[in-house]
């Protein structure tokens, strides 16, 4: 019998007592967000933890990271929705945070999908729970009619990812439809031109098992009578017209561009005798090629070396007669040096992108006569961008691969050019030092790069964005005094910037982060 003295019977009253979180599993539940983007590491972390570390590693060996663990431009997963909405017959559904599923609807009617984008919503409870799961699964038994579809294609976004939402239980097929489940987290992917590839690289990777099957569906166009070549990467659309026109000398043709607009496009893709990487970053199509054991041909026909090269490759891949080859060389070859001749370009050009054809587009811009000291393209070094990588360091140009905005920028007001080419941070920044610039994407991507049709296809708006200056120097010269940052404006007096305001502030900062670093290491 207990000494202690009581009064009422509380003591006796059962305390639920909690229990120490497991590590694993506290990283592993992550909330529904959408800070995915933002938080790189923390969401890799979780996505190991959840059972994806499989699929990291393979995003790690196929895309490797560069100085950032977040991307510089637009979410990844941009990329690979805009060749789902582009193909016939083929549904896409997301799944991840609200806030990230209405900015990659948004931008992509924006851009002019004209199709409906699937969304599985979820909460922390379904996140946790796996209902999630259950939900995607449920809606693409619902959306799997296949006088509507032949493939749906599902996207994990970063939470789900992080998660560890099983896409890869999903059932291959339903009513005759495909079902292709991808992941693209933001902290994976480093760009969304890679993104396109995981879809792609995705599709064709179920495409040949459907070829090792069995029989498959022939061409709407039928098949061609003599050996193609298929054209990885997109690009403009009288590229593909005006390749074929220069490989119909070597008793060839132009097979279909990947990423194909219809499911059966893909088939005829594998069914080639060479594929020519005309964008060297499609790791995972690449890797569907090989298996299937088509030869890939690096660089494309642009300008008069490249195209020379170029065509001089295929020769050997098909092991066609040199006289041939030279044959159909001299086709084309005098055209595309008239055409250099014909539009010059001068001036000094810093060129930067995330398209992936930015070293294409210098060796354009280069035989036009521009000046070239910097390329940066944010898409990773690859065996089929060497070729293009050693024809322009050996014309004195600073190649970099993986490269940040910083890097664009510091090159830019480095080497001071008559013309700032690359993303919208960066002609921004151009135009605040009065350079004039030019958006890759929009203005430069969106035109004919190969053969006689790509010589001379820039000069135009080059030539005008160069002549441009003085206009950027009366821009300049207009603004002078407004400030920059938060002290821009007209102000009666001088801003009260409260220097002991800002130091303050930064102090709360900088203990919030020891703090967490200190946790870290707990």
């Amino acid at each position: 019998m207990s000494d202690e003295v009581t009064y009422d019977a509380a003591s006796q009253v059962e305390v639920i007592k909690g229990h120490l979180r497991d590590e694993a599993a506290e990283a592993s539940v992550m909330p529904a967000d959408g800070l995915g983007c933002h938080s790189g590491s923390e969401m890799k972390k979780a996505a190991k933890l959840s059972g994806n570390s499989e699929l990291l590693a393979q995003f790690a060996k196929d895309y490797p990271q560069g100085p950032h663990d977040k991307p510089q431009s637009m979410c990844p997963a941009f990329g690979s929705l805009r060749v789902g909405l582009r193909m016939r017959r083929v549904a896409t559904v997301l799944s991840g945070s609200a806030c990230c599923v209405y900015g990659l609807t948004f931008v992509s009617h924006f851009y002019g999908a004209r199709r409906s984008v699937g969304y599985v919503p979820f909460n922390s409870e379904t996140l946790v729970t796996g209902k999630l799961f259950e939900d995607i699964r449920d809606s693409v038994h619902e959306l799997a009619d296949p006088d509507l579809y032949d493939a749906i294609v599902v996207t994990n976004l970063c939470v789900p990812t992080a998660s560890g939402v099983p896409l890869r239980l999903l059932p291959d097929e339903i009513n005759g439809v495909r079902i292709v489940g991808i992941d693209v987290p933001g902290f994976g992917i480093p760009t969304h031109a890679e993104a396109k590839d995981v879809l792609a690289g995705a599709m064709l990777n179920y495409a040949r098992k459907e070829i090792e099957a069995g029989p498959v569906a022939a061409p709407l166009g039928g098949k061609s009578d003599r050996p193609t070549v298929s054209l990885l990467g997109e690009m403009f659309p009288a590229d593909p017209v005006m390749i074929g026109a220069m490989l119909a000398p070597m008793g060839l043709a132009a097979g279909p561009v990947v990423p194909t607009r219809e499911w059966r496009e893909l088939y005829s893709a594998l069914d080639c005798g060479a594929v020519a990487a005309i964008h060297p970053f499609y790791t995972a199509a690449i890797r569907e090629f090989e298996a299937a054991g088509r030869p890939i041909l690096g660089s494309a026909p642009v300008g008069y070396d490249g195209t020379a090269a170029w065509m001089a490759g295929i020769g050997d891949i098909f092991g066609l007669a040199a006289d041939q080859v030279a044959a159909a060389q001299n086709a084309f070859l005098p055209a595309i040096k008239g055409a250099l001749a014909a539009k010059p370009i001068t001036g000094r050009i810093t060129l930067s992108g995330y398209e992936g054809s930015e070293l294409l587009v210098a060796r354009l811009l280069i035989e036009s006569g521009a000046e070239i000291p910097y390329v940066g393209t944010a898409c990773p070094k690859t065996p089929w961008s060497a070729e293009d990588a050693a024809w322009l360091e050996a014309k004195g140009v600073q190649v970099k691969f993986r490269a940040s905005l910083e890097d664009d920028c510091a090159a830019m007001e480095a080497f001071q050019p008559n013309l700032a080419i690359g993303t919208t941070p960066v002609v921004q920044k151009a135009k605040e030092l009065a350079i004039p610039g030019l958006y890759f994407t929009n203005l430069i991507s969106a035109r004919p790069l190969m053969g006689p049709a790509g010589a001379g296809s820039l000069a135009e708006v080059v030539n005008a964005a160069i002549a441009g200056k003085a206009r950027m120097d009366k821009m300049r010269d207009f603004f002078e005094g407004v400030g920059a940052g938060d002290t821009a404006g007209v102000w009666e007096g001088a801003p009260n910037l409260r220097p002991d305001f800002r130091a303050a502030h930064q102090k709360k900062l900088d203990k919030m982060a020891r703090a967490a670093k200190a946790q870290e290491m707990i």
